[in-house]
């Protein structure tokens, strides 16, 4: 197994099931035309659970089945979606398709139904064709395995407009017990903080306590998934789930010691990894754009302005066309009617063809256009902004605008 040592984890191979206990199958059942559009997730034991839904005000029907296990602290053992139809804005019917298809697992499965997650993605609007999801659900059970084809069949089964599979796995050391950590995610385009349009899944085999597992999941998800933008919409689907089952059998982490510190930073690599992949994947996306903002009076007011600025159609084109038009930066932040001082703040961008300062102390600056055309060039730039009013600073990821996004998305439903 190739590893990669990244502090105090290791990056492996192996995907969703490799952390012990877990099982996982990607199948076509007919929702897509040709491809995989049902996965299925699957602890041999049942797992702590924590969750994070969209705040967009028509939550999908199977979301809020998910909530309400979630808010019941529900054990959880198992996780079945679906890609190609969101089954979102269906009313009571929906909700019942929603149950349906979680009891069609657990009968399959020989599990309690309120131990199953039932989620969907796709087009909004459309009743799922239960049909197919019921003898679907029924034909994939038996391909549930922990090998890695599996694994990417799962990967690939969620994915909608995305361009290629979200994955990756860790391994951390907890008192000489090796415990693994993996997360698959899809997006690609309606991409927002406050969520985006995305699934994430997370299986680990750590043993941790629910509320631990909890307060790690979702500070880590503040920092991750609530700080990536691709077009400012937030869907009505989106989730992201971790499932802990204990079969590591490391020594419980029920406290805020070493262990738990280790296991926030190995799952904040993974959550910041597959945030950032799905911006990469961003509908039409040809260039990933890293805001950070420094010097700012507080987190949250970092956080505006980085989203002011990674939201901004100006910007966004902007980069696209390899324009290093600074004056839609500062604009971009002066329209949060924030109070910072613009005489204080200093816009610069960074490639791997190097970096140039653009605007400084209130003023522009002398730049040379032939190397902000080369900087801006390349696929991944970062905009470093310091508004020395503080000592707060956050980082968020957003791309550019594309006619390409515009071409997908014209043609979504057809």
């Amino acid at each position: 197994m190739n590893t990669i040592i990244k502090e105090d984890f290791k990056i492996i191979t192996g995907g969703i099931t490799a952390p012990k206990g877990f099982q996982a199958a990607g199948n076509h059942i007919g929702i897509k035309k040709y491809k995989k559009d049902l996965a299925i997730i699957f602890s041999k034991i049942p797992a702590n659970a924590s969750a994070v839904f969209t705040k967009n005000k028509l939550k999908a029907p199977p979301l809020l089945w998910c909530e309400k296990l979630i808010k019941n602290e529900e054990k959880i053992q198992a996780i079945v979606i679906n890609s190609g139809n969101a089954n979102a804005c269906t009313g009571q019917r929906g909700y019942d398709d929603a149950v349906k298809t979680a009891q069609t697992l657990a009968q399959s499965l020989n599990i309690n139904q309120n131990s199953i997650l039932a989620t969907s993605t796709g087009v909004i609007g459309v009743y799922l064709p239960m049909k197919n999801m019921i003898e679907g659900i029924k034909a994939t059970v038996p391909m549930l395995s922990d090998d890695k084809k599996s694994a990417n069949a799962c990967a690939e089964a969620i994915l909608t407009t995305d361009t290629f599979t979200k994955t990756i796995t860790l391994e951390i050391d907890i008192e000489g017990t090796p415990v693994k950590i993996a997360g698959i995610a899809k997006g690609s385009g309606m991409i927002h903080p406050n969520m985006a349009t995305m699934l994430n899944f997370i299986t680990t085999d750590l043993n941790i306590s629910k509320p631990l597992l909890d307060k790690a999941f979702k500070s880590n998800i503040e920092e991750s998934f609530n700080m990536i933008t691709v077009d400012g919409e937030t869907s009505t689907n989106d989730m992201a789930v971790i499932l802990a089952n204990g079969c590591a059998q490391n020594p419980i982490i029920d406290k805020e010691d070493i262990n738990y510190h280790k296991f926030k930073n190995a799952l904040q690599y993974i959550l910041i990894y597959l945030a950032k992949s799905i911006v990469k994947d961003g509908e039409g996306a040809t260039k990933t754009i890293e805001c950070t903002i420094d010097g700012a009076k507080s987190k949250e007011d970092a956080k505006i302005l980085c989203k002011a600025i990674l939201n901004s159609n100006l910007v966004k084109t902007a980069f696209f066309g390899k324009d290093a038009n600074w004056g839609r930066i500062i604009s971009a932040m002066g329209a949060t009617c924030l109070d910072f001082d613009p005489n204080n703040a200093k816009i610069s961008f960074i490639s791997a063809k190097g970096n140039i300062t653009l605007f400084e102390n209130g003023t522009p600056v002398e730049f040379d256009e032939d190397l902000a055309l080369q900087i801006l060039s390349e696929n991944e730039i970062k905009v470093i902004v310091n508004l020395k009013d503080g000592n707060a600073q956050i980082t968020g990821w957003g791309s550019d605008l594309t006619y390409d996004y515009v071409k997908i998305n014209a043609e979504y439903r057809s």
